[in-house]
């Protein structure tokens, strides 16, 4: 590079696109000044503090979170876990059981729900089914109305050894909220 800036040699293309790869500019900035070199931006970025805590609930619970504030009684405690998405103020999160989500949700990962994030077609939500005691994980899939004019809504599981669920006049039920986050833990960290 010296030979080249003192005007001994002039450098070949090649050379040239080497020097702006390894100095991370464009070869036109490097040969004539044109254009602004880029930014050298990081590949990441430091994460950010957690914003908000949201609580974790439980199944039944979530069937009825549009209803009540705190679902356990004093001195049973809530668990919580933070997050950097800004929320609604009744989200909540969960701890998924069972199989019907498979291959994607395991037992034990954990998911965020915003009830204010109004679902679209296949979003994952949480839903209530009128009669069951609990709410239940799926992916959304408005199906649209029936004859009365009321929506029709299948709720379908990940696993195929799952049925689907159906929303409809005759079948109530409502959506409770949008999976807007989901954490899976790779490994525990031991209890010793």
């Amino acid at each position: 590079m010296a030979q080249w800036e003192g005007d001994v040699t002039r450098p070949s293309l090649d050379h040239l696109q080497k020097a702006a790869e390894t100095l991370g500019v464009w070869l036109s900035w490097l040969t004539s000044g044109d254009d602004a070199p880029p930014s050298h931006q990081p590949p990441f970025s430091p994460a950010q503090p957690d914003r908000r805590r949201v609580p974790v609930i439980d199944f039944v619970h979530a069937g009825k979170w549009d209803q009540i504030g705190d679902p356990y009684e004093p001195g049973g405690g809530m668990d919580f876990i933070g997050t950097d998405l800004g929320l609604g103020p009744r989200a909540f999160a969960l701890v998924i059981r069972g199989e019907s989500m498979l291959p994607e949700f395991h037992e034990g990962d954990k998911i965020v729900i915003d009830p204010e994030v109004a679902p679209q077609p296949g979003d994952l939500v949480i839903a209530k089914l009128d009669g069951d005691d609990e709410a239940t994980f799926k992916k959304y899939r408005p199906r649209g109305v029936d004859s009365t004019g009321a929506p029709v809504i299948e709720l379908v599981p990940l696993n195929d050894d799952w049925p689907t669920l159906t929303i409809t006049a005759d079948k109530p039920g409502r959506i409770m909220g949008t999976m807007v986050e989901h954490r899976r833990y790779r490994r525990r960290a031991s209890s010793a």
